[in-house]
């Protein structure tokens, strides 16, 4: 049987401080039940508490992984489509060439990563690069190689001076760069159209040795626009996608930087 106050059980603020009702068989008030819940619901929050931080795995974040595992994808690809033009056919390099130039625009204006476009940027340039190289290693062997070496090495180096701080990344400095980008990128492709349109390359001798130093200097500045996209990225937890984005910029400024020690290797050894 229960005793019950009337007044005090229909009364909310005794309710809410503990005299509402009082239970004469088992001699425990509503309230003490309430305290029980209230505990519990305390030592539920606490859990939570304790728990590790959601990571940016788990929010949809880009991070580092994202955009290492993102660049390993495209060259994978580039790597598979340039055996092709290495191994069986060299003259698709044309097809890899016009190819990678409209999907390398298309990608570079979207406001967002397409991967599907951003992989086929990276076969076509497979098929570019498969058959300049063979071109490039049939009259000068071992020239390859030696690109290859110095575009890892002008990478590590250029992480290295981003890193510690040794070259800063300001609105200045990347406005400098889009002139200067800009500028070289006119200049390379009014070069296209004489060789296509005239047979004539502008890119020979003393002058194509100094076009192509200009290039190998603008390209490996560019890498540290790519590390600062990358860091403020990861830091302002962009969202993962653009992960692509990050890939997409690091793959373009390193087959820029290999094409341009490809030519300055092959004009040291005695090419036009």
């Amino acid at each position: 049987m229960e005793s019950r106050n009337p007044v005090f059980s229909r009364t909310p603020e005794f309710s809410r401080n503990g005299y509402a009702t009082f239970d004469a068989r088992s001699g425990q008030s509503a309230t003490a039940g309430a305290t029980a819940t209230d505990a519990a619901s305390a030592q539920q929050l606490e859990e939570l508490y304790a728990q590790p931080s959601a990571g940016a795995l788990q929010t949809g974040r880009m991070t580092y992984d994202d955009v290492v595992m993102r660049t390993a994808m495209l060259f994978g690809v580039l790597l598979a489509t340039a055996a092709v033009t290495w191994f069986v056919a060299p003259e698709l390099f044309l097809v890899g060439l016009i190819g990678g130039l409209v999907l390398g625009l298309v990608n570079a204006f979207k406001k967002e990563p397409v991967p599907a476009l951003i992989l086929a940027y990276a076969a076509f340039q497979g098929l570019f690069l498969g058959g300049i190289s063979r071109i490039f290693e049939t009259q000068w062997n071992g020239i390859v190689v030696q690109a290859v070496l110095a575009t890892l090495g002008t990478f590590g180096v250029m992480l290295a001076l981003y890193k510690s701080g040794k070259i800063r990344v300001t609105p200045k400095f990347q406005r400098i760069m889009l002139i200067a980008v800009g500028g070289y990128m006119v200049f390379v492709l009014a070069n296209l159209v004489m060789i296509f349109a005239f047979g004539q390359n502008l890119r020979g001798g003393v002058f194509g040795l100094l076009i192509g130093a200009v290039g190998a200097v603008l390209a490996a500045l560019m890498l540290t626009l790519d590390f600062d996209f990358i860091q403020k990225g990861v830091e302002q937890g962009i969202p993962a996608k653009f992960a692509w984005t990050a890939a997409f910029g690091l793959a373009v400024t390193l087959i820029w930087l290999y094409i341009e020690f490809l030519r300055i290797l092959s004009i040291l050894r005695g090419g036009d």
